[in-house]
């Protein structure tokens, strides 16, 4: 490869990500946009600006109050959860070596559908995040703990334990709406399985955005760690890597960023499985390229798919779940597809 072609290979990534940043600002203004209240782009810039001290709102309280207080903590909200689940996909899928790995896969959105529905049941939706986190975490636990019975703990034990507490926990949870669930609790219970950011305000931000900047951005600086772990566990090691130490650590750090994202938007799948994998097709698997362009990928794309989510059949709205779910599984047939062709 002749010295033009290298740079221009090099640098491809970084003008990549250059890109994604402006269309996610743009796309974060513009979503703000849409509703049944019509806003303009220069509106919502006033809001926000009148806000941060940059001058007067024009926009009378009524309309301030629809971009400040409502959708705008809800686009943040989105981006915040589509980057953070990016994120964690990529890292489980190259620690666990298993393409098919997503964020729930230690039985993480199980265990966080299981505490959101007990508060929920209990009329207590106050406690709602902390519940879910509170259930991400035992998830967690347990799974370690049955994994840890089964003998030395590896990825593939681990992921069997997490896929039989995954089960039982929605077991319990399938039970207890059966058992509990009256009137229109079954409603609030089943969006929030679904997925939903309807209820997304600022503590909502803070908790989604402290979560990716604290855990997700340094996941994001281990990429030359998880390029070892693609080699196996033994040239990680000869490359000086403590493997198991740094393995759980990670996973570790993915659970509970998972957790906190899962208890402000509820399960929302398809986006830490499909967004990895296409971004990998065009850039490759270094991650140090694939976890930032990830989370980049991820925060545009839901953000528009909460914002098709809300407006497309106005005024009634959808479970985000179900929108990523539509677009995400077509997607993911056509990259077997195209990989398979390319085999």
């Amino acid at each position: 490869m002749t010295d033009p072609a290298r740079r221009r290979r090099r640098s491809a990534p970084v003008v990549a990500a250059a890109v994604l940043a402006a269309t996610l600002v743009g796309s974060l203004v513009l979503a703000v946009t849409f509703g049944p209240a019509e806003l303009t782009f220069g509106e919502v810039w006033a809001s926000i600006g009148g806000h941060l001290g940059l001058g007067e709102s024009p926009l009378s309280r009524l309309r301030d109050g629809i971009v400040w207080e409502l959708r705008l903590p809800r686009v943040l909200t989105a981006a915040c959860v589509g980057a953070g689940l990016a994120i964690c996909g990529a890292v489980m899928q190259a620690l666990t070596r298993n393409p098919l790995a997503d964020p729930y896969l230690l039985g993480l959105s199980s265990g966080a559908s299981l505490g959101a529905v007990a508060v929920l049941l209990l009329g207590v939706s106050v406690l709602l995040p902390a519940a879910a986190f509170a259930g991400a975490l035992a998830a967690l636990v347990l799974t370690l703990l049955l994994a840890s019975a089964m003998g030395r703990i590896t990825p593939t034990r681990t992921i069997l334990a997490g896929l039989a507490v995954s089960s039982l926990a929605s077991a319990v949870t399938s039970f207890v709406i059966f058992w509990s669930a009256t009137g229109d609790s079954y409603r609030e219970i089943l969006g929030w399985l679904l997925g939903s950011l309807s209820g997304a305000r600022w503590p909502a931000v803070a908790i989604a955005a402290t979560a990716v900047v604290v855990v997700g951005l340094p996941l994001v600086a281990g990429g030359r760690v998880l390029d070892a772990f693609a080699f196996g566990d033994t040239s990680a090691a000869a490359l000086g890597i403590e493997v198991q130490r740094t393995r759980w650590i990670m996973l570790g750090a993915t659970a509970l960023l998972t957790g906190a994202l899962v208890a402000v938007s509820g399960s929302i799948g398809f986006v830490g499985l499909i967004l990895p994998h296409a971004v990998r097709l065009v850039f490759g698997p270094g991650h140090r390229a694939l976890l930032p362009l990830s989370a980049l990928v991820g925060a545009v794309f839901l953000v528009w798919a909460d914002t098709l989510a809300r407006t497309l059949f106005d005024p009634r709205e959808l479970p985000v779940g179900i929108v990523t779910a539509m677009v995400g599984a077509p997607v993911f047939a056509a990259l077997l597809l195209r990989r398979r062709s390319m085999a």
